[in-house]
């Protein structure tokens, strides 16, 4: 089993959640520590706390995975004097890194607006407010024939050839390719000095922004000629969108009082607040773990009867209900832990299959820090 470095671990989560994805007020990615640093254990975790952190050191963890960053602002000083300067200093010391995805995981496929909603028992849903759509451009690379397959599995495993819920999409045509070698060459076929003709394969497919260079390195990687031509031309449509929130529709109609019930059940929550009439008819819900206060419009203009959501103040929920939107406010922290386990998998399944020999922990610390009593 292989020794994994922190910067390989940060490539794993940004396979799932690209840093591209975050709000520009966000801020993501390897925010303490050495990339090149070996790393043995991971704690996992929503919030990097001061316990947390203890609790990194007793379990002898290299690396945190966070949700929440532990630095949002500028940083002009880093001293005990700050609870910040303590806990970076803490860390540093002990040489622990620190990796956040948070706004890009949030509205990641497969992310965690996308665990809760399937948390809450929705098979399908929609994407409330798109804040980014993925360009596409088109691959086209010449191939000598009898090669092809191989060019284009590589580029197919680096995130090419997908359409939609299609892949290994491709178009190919047959041709003649032509070329002089010149002196100091080593061709694959012909030799220098020599005008050769070659049978190849024109192969076109798609690929989006975000696997393009991986897609340009695959081929060139498994390429046989020396200097693999081949064209990218930009596309007018467009791929996959991202975005905050989701929207489902229940399968039977209920009442706020009753739907707030299977809330409660599916986050396991002994209570949660709902703000408008317990009567309320539920047949479309918005979803947006964590903070949903300036969410509030964009779930009443997507046609919600209710959003469920966290940490929702006094004057936006009056504007809310007033609007006709109902509230459920299960929490910030129920509505988000879910990333701990879910992350935790999502490593370990990439680190076995890598054949990495690390070790992938789930912090016990990180709790919710306000109790109803």
């Amino acid at each position: 089993m292989g020794i994994i470095k922190c910067q390989t671990i940060a490539g794993m989560i940004e396979e799932l959640a690209n840093k591209k994805l975050a709000e520009d007020w966000d801020n993501v990615g390897l925010l303490v520590g050495d990339g090149s640093a070996k790393i043995n254990k991971v704690l996992i975790c929503l919030d990097v706390t001061d316990w947390v952190i203890d609790e990194a050191i007793e379990q002898k963890a290299d690396m945190i995975v966070s949700h929440h960053p532990i630095i949002f602002g500028a940083v002009k000083r880093i001293t005990s004097d700050t609870v910040l300067g303590r806990k970076l200093l803490k860390l540093i010391s002990n040489n622990i890194a620190v990796y956040s995805a948070h706004t890009n995981y949030d509205i990641a496929h497969g992310g965690l607006n996308d665990l809760y909603a399937n948390r809450l028992g929705f098979k399908s849903f929609e994407i409330i407010e798109a804040t980014q759509t993925e360009k596409l451009y088109k691959l086209i690379v010449y191939i000598p024939k009898g090669h092809e397959e191989k060019v284009f599995t590589a580029m197919v495993n680096a995130g090419a050839g997908k359409i939609g819920n299609y892949g290994s999409c491709s178009f190919r045509t047959e041709g003649t390719g032509t070329f002089l070698p010149e002196e100091g060459t080593h061709p694959f076929i012909g030799e220098p000095g020599k005008l050769e003709e070659t049978d190849e394969i024109k192969l076109s497919t798609i690929v989006p922004q975000g696997s393009l260079n991986k897609a340009i390195k695959a081929l060139l990687k498994t390429h046989p000629y020396e200097e693999p031509a081949y064209d990218i031309l930009p596309m007018e449509n467009l791929g996959k969108s991202y975005g905050l929130g989701r929207l489902g529709q229940l399968e039977n109609e209920t009442t706020l009082a009753l739907y707030a019930e299977t809330v409660k059940k599916a986050l396991g929550l002994d209570k949660v607040k709902i703000s408008g009439d317990p009567n309320k008819i539920i047949k479309k819900v918005a979803l947006l773990n964590g903070a949903g206060n300036k969410f509030t419009s964009a779930a009443r203009f997507a046609g919600a009867d209710v959003l469920v959501t966290g940490d929702m103040q006094y004057h936006e929920l009056l504007d809310a209900v007033e609007a006709g939107l109902a509230v459920i406010d299960a929490g910030h922290f129920a509505t988000e832990s879910l990333m701990i386990p879910a992350m935790a998998e999502y490593l370990r399944e990439k680190c076995k299959k890598a054949g990495y020999d690390v070790e992938i922990i789930e912090s016990a610390a990180n709790k919710d820090i306000s109790v109803i009593i």
